[in-house]
């Protein structure tokens, strides 16, 4: 339920909420909220939260960063560069390296804070955020440990349709629609508006929305659709700045995600460790699963009965903060 100072979920009384900015290495200013405990003494493990694709601070991200703060830890919940309050003079453009940039200069800034041990640093993501999550890790040591909820793979779901159902041809028709549509924008001097999952209907034809999700729920609607809107589309969930709950993404968004896959260096994130955690009914569930299968010894799966993708971004009753707790009070010990 959306309540009144901007947050679709209420602040826990024991936790106070900062907002704060930052600049990543390409000089984006980034903005932020940080949690921490009332009770705070010492110097404590610390999260960085992100998340969903699309999403904002005040939404999904920020409810797991009070959750967690209210648990002991300090938290960080930010919006990714070009969305929500962060900087980026093009608007709602989303990038894998950049994204993937935003979490390390999350841990640059947490670094600095007298209130933050830095040896106990790790990442929680949520949905298409988790992919750079993982991708940072990989490559920034500082990172001690990973979690993610309701994964998504944005590089494999944006070049390669869901459940890898685009055909070659396909694959082809999109990025000569991404490549033309450069140009269009370059003739206009604005970026359009569409899907950054290009969809074909029935016949196969590439066709181009230019919203995320529809203003109203047709009664036919996609489950999955259906799933997304009861979340970012009503009081649960929208907030005026996600993209999600109001547009869409940059049409030409999807090129960097078709040129630059992530996760390719998973296997240097060992021996540090990740758990993901991903719903029994999500339609997600396989990228979750797939990228465990790539590292079982240091990845752990946790598949929560009775949920659904869009469950683990808000339902506290479905997410195992209770097991996520476990996991990084275990991997962020020194």
């Amino acid at each position: 339920m959306t309540v009144s100072d901007g947050y679709t979920f209420p602040l826990n009384e024991n936790v106070g909420r900062t907002p704060v900015r930052f600049k990543n290495r390409y000089g984006i200013e980034v903005a932020a909220d940080l949690y921490v405990p009332k009770s705070a003494e010492g110097r404590l493990p610390t999260l960085a939260i992100s998340g969903p694709f699309g999403a904002v601070k005040e939404q999904s991200s920020g409810l797991y960063a009070n959750e967690f703060a209210r648990r002991g830890y300090v938290t960080l919940a930010f919006d990714p560069s070009f969305t929500g309050e962060s900087g980026g003079d093009n608007r709602d453009v989303a990038s894998p390296d950049i994204y993937t940039e935003d979490y390390s200069a999350a841990v640059d800034f947490l670094g600095l804070q007298k209130i933050v041990d830095r040896e106990r640093i790790g990442l929680q993501a949520i949905c298409g955020l988790s992919g750079m999550a993982l991708t940072a890790a990989a490559a920034d040591s500082r990172i001690k440990a990973v979690a993610t909820c309701s994964m998504y793979d944005m590089s494999r779901s944006i070049s390669r349709g869901y459940r890898d159902s685009y055909t070659p041809q396909q694959r082809h028709e999109v990025v000569d629609y991404l490549s033309r549509q450069r140009w269009i924008d370059a003739e206009t001097g604005t970026f359009a508006r569409a899907s950054h999952e290009v969809p074909f209907d029935a016949d196969g034809n590439l066709t181009v929305t230019n919203r995320t999700l529809p203003e109203t729920l047709p009664k036919d609607a996609n489950p999955i659709v259906s799933s997304f809107f009861d979340y970012y589309r009503t009081e649960r969930g929208f907030h005026p700045r996600s993209i999600n709950s109001t547009t869409a993404w940059t049409a030409t968004t999807p090129t960097a995600f078709f040129a630059f896959p992530m996760m390719s260096n998973i296997a240097m994130l060992a021996p540090r460790r990740a758990l993901l955690v991903a719903g029994a009914n999500a339609h997600s569930r396989y990228y979750s699963e797939d990228v465990q299968a790539t590292a079982p010894g240091n990845i752990e799966l946790v598949i929560v009965p009775e949920a659904d993708h869009v469950d683990l971004y808000d339902r506290t009753e479905l997410i195992p903060f209770d097991r996520l707790d476990e996991f990084f009070t275990k991997n962020l010990a020194i």
